[in-house]
């Protein structure tokens, strides 16, 4: 579904005199000319398979680290995970690169192919979690009247923040009274997602013209956002200071598609990064929160931070087809965890506090209570970690063949491109319209 990015194409002219193509600024220099479409050159060899251009595993790999170390914090809380690894600014930055790519089509049929890959699994999410919302004697329209039922809409299509009660089940309950905010909390990244996917045609019309003004402004939004130099009440102005937190990474994902930062002497790239990444780590030093250094709540940090780290990790960016000898171990929960990424994010918070409960069951069963009680009080968290990873396993098995169906894909239970494992049977041609097998 993406598509190689030809920019701004130009008719020849005829020249007086010989003179070599200028490339445009930030951009490679011009491919030789190209035979023609039906010469020889061009048609495919009978013996040789047609090549597809593949999945860059490089990129892939950030976006399951990423995953992981989100899984991670959420569990332990580790403040300096935000410092270490900035998850957020890295999967942003890893969708605008992928965003620009698709952007070589019509930009209309790209935002609606995104947001229809995008909703659906949201969409199953709420299926699950409203319901039991309203279980658990929630009742919003006494608090907040009729205007309560437009912003449900936001479980819809999540322009803003949804809807969710600030206490809900019981104290020791299986429903802690906090389990609603926690469930939905992630879903924040759901709607930046979907203003990045409808702003990146203007976005990268802007940067395409001004790459480094436009690549730079969402910083200075947030210096001006993010330090309370203007303030924006509600979930509206939660919703923009999200923006420009991750605006800068979305479009250093632009930058990177297009070959930016290779027009740029890799020193001086690497140099201005560590610059804006020491920044960061000086002003989060100066406005520490309750939480340490958890950049999370320290957005001008998190916004330089992130920025400079991402800058370092796609200028080495070796633009790998299949995973080193070192790394090909993982290459199937690489895979996996690629084709289910947005399935593990929404889920993965529930799941915690699931396996939580699944731990605390354990003091209940007969000899393993009383004898090992101690063992399980001291290993309490990381027994809920090893949990989780089976229950998002069953996530996959049970809702994740909805991105799948999202995406205009055949339902697949297990994607983790082993020998097509996991793949659903396919329906007999007889059953198919006509016959034969639609294209995907």
């Amino acid at each position: 579904m993406t598509y190689p990015h030809q920019p701004f194409p130009q008719a020849h002219q005829p020249q007086p005199f010989p003179q070599a193509p200028q490339p445009l600024p930030y951009q490679q220099s011009p491919r030789p000319p190209q035979p023609p479409h039906d010469s020889p050159a061009t048609r495919p060899d009978k013996d040789e398979p047609a090549k597809k251009p593949g999945r860059d595993r490089y990129l892939d790999l950030l976006r399951a680290v990423a995953l992981v170390r989100v899984v991670i914090f959420h569990l332990f809380g580790w403040a300096w995970l935000t410092v270490i690894f900035p998850s957020m600014g890295v999967m942003f930055a890893l969708a605008g690169s992928l965003m620009a790519r698709s952007l070589a089509r019509p930009a209309a049929t790209v935002v609606r192919d995104r947001l229809r890959r995008l909703l659906p699994p949201m969409w199953a999410f709420s299926l699950v979690v409203v319901p039991i919302m309203f279980a658990l004697s929630w009742k919003p329209v006494r608090e907040e009247g009729l205007w309560w039922f437009v912003k449900l809409g936001c479980y819809l299509l999540p322009v803003g923040s949804p809807p969710f009660p600030e206490e809900s089940g019981s104290p020791g309950g299986f429903f802690e009274v906090s389990w609603a905010d926690q469930g939905v909390g992630p879903l924040w990244y759901i709607r930046a997602y979907l203003w990045f996917v409808i702003a990146s045609p203007l976005l990268l019309n802007a940067f395409r013209r001004l790459p480094w003004v436009t690549m730079l402004a969402p910083i200075g939004l947030t210096a001006v956002l993010g330090t309370g130099l203007v303030t924006i009440p509600g979930a509206t102005g939660e919703a923009i200071l999200d923006f420009a937190v991750f605006g800068s990474c979305w479009i250093l994902g632009f930058a990177h598609h297009d070959g930016l930062l290779k027009q740029v002497p890799r020193y001086l790239v690497v140099s201005s990064a560590a610059i804006v990444m020491g920044f960061g780590l000086w002003w989060a030093s100066g406005h520490l929160t309750d939480e340490g250094w958890n950049l999370d709540e320290i957005p001008l940090a998190q916004s330089t931070w992130s920025f400079g780290f991402c800058v370092i990790l796609l200028v080495y960016a070796p633009s790998w087809r299949k995973l080193p000898d070192r790394l090909a171990g993982w290459d199937s929960l690489i895979t996996l965890a690629n084709n289910r990424a947005v399935t593990i994010y929404l889920w993965h918070n529930l799941l915690l506090m699931a396996s939580a409960q699944l731990i605390d069951q354990l003091w209940n069963v007969p000899w393993v209570g009383d004898h090992l009680g101690s063992y399980l009080e001291s290993s309490y968290t990381v027994l809920t970690f090893i949990a989780v990873w089976p229950l998002l396993g069953v996530a996959i098995l049970a809702v994740g063949w909805v991105e799948d169906v999202a995406a205009r894909r055949r339902p697949r239970l297990w994607p983790n491109g082993a020998n097509g494992a996991g793949k659903l049977p396919e329906k007999p041609p007889q059953a198919r319209t006509g016959g034969h097998a639609r294209a995907r």
